[in-house]
């Protein structure tokens, strides 16, 4: 089975200050060494809001 990530890529959780949804996506830790911060739209709130990385997935 192929790996999920590839070299320097990893992949993360961001998830909403407000509420319980999260966003998954990738980072280059070489390029990103600090956590991802983010304003997305969060469909629970129906506003956007701060999203965080949370950890890696």
């Amino acid at each position: 089975m192929a790996s999920k990530t590839k070299g320097n890529l990893q992949r993360v959780r961001l998830k909403s200050t407000e509420s319980p949804h999260c966003y998954y996506t990738v980072k280059n830790k070489r390029n990103l060494p600090n956590k991802l911060e983010f304003k997305k739209y969060d469909p629970v709130v129906r506003r956007h809001v701060l999203y965080r990385e949370s950890g890696k997935v």
